[in-house]
């Protein structure tokens, strides 16, 4: 079976964005066979400043993500921060997404699990992957028909993570479908001085060791120019080197 890959923009800046970066994936979908899952966030909710970019909000930014489904049939996924997200999520998006930090949040996996799509669980920074048993039984007995766990690194001193990479094989004896967050896990959170620092150049190497260890999925922020993206920018991998990045995990 082919991996689930994730991938698009950290959040949804604009509708030109959004076009350009499902059509790239179209065409990577047309010459490799593949179904990615579009991605990208109406509001981050996490942002190191207040005065950071947030996006559109719900409301506008589920317009956009649906417009995109309409126009490429791609399937969608996005994040929710609060349980009353996920009903009106739940009516767009093909799996809904929950944040690292807030995986142990009863409520908010409940809310999530009820909309009947599949919901993918971020590990915490904090949490081992033998820890994600709970986060799925909650989703699981809310009556989520799929649930996936998605590895993104954990907190290493300050402004800084580090990859396990044995939380990967402990989380595929809780769950089949194991997804490696490649972006996020090169991330230095808050070290840019109001924002999210990172190291890009190791995505690709992050991807290809969690294959190494058995993941089946795969998830990458990409960005036309992530030095110039609104979020996550340092940790975006650039959107042209993608389909390369893809072959070798094929």
């Amino acid at each position: 079976m082919q991996p689930v890959i994730i991938a698009g923009p950290c959040v949804i800046e604009s509708a030109a964005l959004l076009d350009t970066v499902a059509a790239k994936l179209c065409a990577i979908n047309e010459r490799l066979h593949t179904h990615i899952i579009f991605k990208a966030s109406f509001d981050k909710a996490n942002r190191t400043s207040i005065h950071s970019f947030r996006g559109p909000g719900l409301e506008k930014g589920l317009q956009m993500l649906q417009a995109v489904k309409e126009k490429y049939g791609l399937r969608l996924l996005t994040d929710i921060h609060e349980s009353w997200q996920a009903e009106p999520v739940g009516k767009v998006v093909d799996v809904i997404q929950i944040p690292a930090f807030l995986c142990r949040q009863t409520d908010l996996l409940v809310a999530a699990a009820r909309t009947g799509k599949i919901v993918n669980i971020k590990k915490a920074q904090f949490l081992s992957g033998r820890d994600m048993r709970y986060p799925v039984e909650k989703a699981l007995e809310a009556g989520a028909p799929e649930v996936w766990l998605t590895e993104r690194g954990n907190t290493f001193g300050y402004n800084n993570l580090v990859v396990d990479f044995r939380n990967i094989p402990d989380m595929k004896e809780i769950v089949p479908t194991v997804v490696m967050d490649c972006t996020h896990s090169v991330q230095r959170p808050g070290a840019g001085n109001g924002s999210t620092s990172g190291d890009r150049q190791f995505v690709p190497s992050m991807a290809l060791a969690a294959k190494a260890f058995g993941a089946n999925g795969y998830f990458f922020e990409v960005h036309p120019n992530p030095d110039e993206g609104l979020s996550d920018g340092p940790n975006m991998l650039e959107l042209d080197k993608l389909e390369s990045l893809i072959v070798q995990l094929l």
